[in-house]
């Protein structure tokens, strides 16, 4: 497999993701150690363990899920292009929940003993680190702040506005439709709903002719009154570094 060279990185071009200096590529080209390629349904870090590897998706979609002693999985949010993952094990000594393929994935494996080198070498990339991961946690809280005061359907369609404004800006895009290759099990799980609620709802928003997700695809046929519904402002998305 040809591993793709961090100057021609398809995702670094993107508007959404702060610009690279030359040195800055020179660093990651040497900080990266591989690619790694698994198909869906592939448990990529687990829950628990102590992986010597940290990622960031080039391409494919994943979830992450924490295991509940029950047996019971709980999807905590999902893993698209540019995201990093693997940093609890770093800090952390372990991994504090699950990452599964959702889709095939295509990622940039960075050994995990080599972080503190960012630390040493280049603050500003540790900087992104940690601005990294500010931004999941802030994303944690909103999710929970949606499913505390959000219905069912302004639950569903905040999830599908953050998701889609994400996936448009790494150019996903196909007219109004993004690819969305998760189950309604698991989005249900992540809104803190049920199967048969989440489904009566996702009926509703295609009767109301707002939004349509079906076989791996959803399609937003009004963005801005989707948003209003969400109660969301509609925004271009901050730009964030990538690893």
């Amino acid at each position: 497999m040809a591993h793709t060279k961090c100057s021609a990185c398809p995702l670094r071009v993107k508007d959404i993701f702060v610009p690279f200096t030359s040195d800055e590529i020179a660093f990651m080209q040497s900080f990266k150690k591989g690619e790694l390629e698994v198909e869906a349904g592939t448990t990529v870090l687990m829950e628990g363990s102590s992986s010597p590897q940290l990622y960031t998706v080039l391409s494919g979609m994943g979830t992450r899920y924490k295991t509940l002693e029950n047996g019971r999985r709980q999807v905590i949010n999902f893993l698209f292009p540019g995201d990093f993952s693997g940093l609890q094990a770093s800090l952390m000594g372990e991994m504090k929940h699950s990452v599964e393929a959702s889709t095939h994935m295509r990622l940039c494996v960075f050994k995990r003993e080599d972080i503190w080198t960012l630390f040493r070498a280049h603050p500003e990339r540790a900087y992104d680190l940690t601005w990294i991961s500010a931004v999941e946690e802030h994303f944690l809280g909103e999710t929970l702040a949606s499913i505390g005061q959000r219905d069912a359907a302004q639950r569903i369609a905040w999830a599908f506005v953050r998701m889609f404004e994400r996936l448009r800006a790494v150019g996903m895009t196909r007219e109004n439709t993004v690819p969305l290759p998760f189950r309604q099990r698991d989005l249900a799980d992540a809104l803190g709903l049920s199967l048969v609620h989440t489904n009566k709802t996702l009926q509703k928003l295609r009767s109301l002719n707002l939004a349509h997700w079906m076989e791996g695809e959803l399609t937003i046929n009004n963005l801005a009154t989707l948003a209003d519904l969400a109660m969301i402002d509609l925004e271009k998305p901050a730009r964030r570094p990538i690893m």
